[in-house]
């Protein structure tokens, strides 16, 4: 794997296979359409505890302004993102980031989540963060299994937190020291 570093953009390329270039880099304006219909596409109601829809590109940006997402950008076309905040807000919790991440559907099991989560550990760890952490659905097995390949670790479980679909949902909160 390749990666070289300009401008605060990381170009990865995968190992022995047919992937295009990834650059990973902080989300920028023209990103927000992009970002709007893979939300639309890949949240549901076995991974999300609510529909998650944005009419605009302005109320995308008041959740999600540019610069507050890393975008993985593979043939001009955003396979994904991970986005990064401190869970409260107070100094005393700022060592903790907390991530969301999500990919495109064409992109899944290609390395573009390995790659996003692997740049956020490396980005974290550069700018003083301890510890990452993320919740998940106890429904979304594909994603806990990805977490704990990437060595997260269940601090926690929200017991019937949610109730979708009929039925209740535990709210896993996971972690990993940087």
């Amino acid at each position: 794997m390749s990666d070289q570093k300009a401008n605060g953009t990381l170009k990865l390329k995968s190992e022995g296979d047919a992937m295009s270039e990834i650059v990973i880099r902080p989300s920028i304006e023209a990103d927000l359409p992009e970002l709007i219909a893979l939300n639309h596409l890949i949240w549901n109601g076995t991974n999300s505890p609510a529909t998650i829809h944005y009419p605009s590109v302005t109320e995308y940006a008041e959740h999600y302004p540019p610069g507050s997402q890393f975008v993985a950008v593979i043939a001009n076309r955003v396979a994904g993102y991970i986005g990064y905040k401190n869970p409260t807000g107070l100094l005393s919790n700022s060592h903790v980031l907390e991530i969301d991440i999500g990919v495109h559907p064409d992109f899944q099991r290609s390395g573009v989540g390995k790659q996003l989560i692997d740049y956020i550990f490396k980005w974290g760890k550069e700018n003083g963060y301890y510890k990452v952490s993320i919740r998940v659905l106890e429904t979304n097995t594909q994603a806990i299994a990805f977490y704990k390949a990437k060595g997260f670790i269940e601090q926690g479980r929200l017991i019937d937190e949610f109730f979708i679909n009929g039925q209740f949902v535990d709210d896993l909160l996971m972690y990993k020291k940087l």
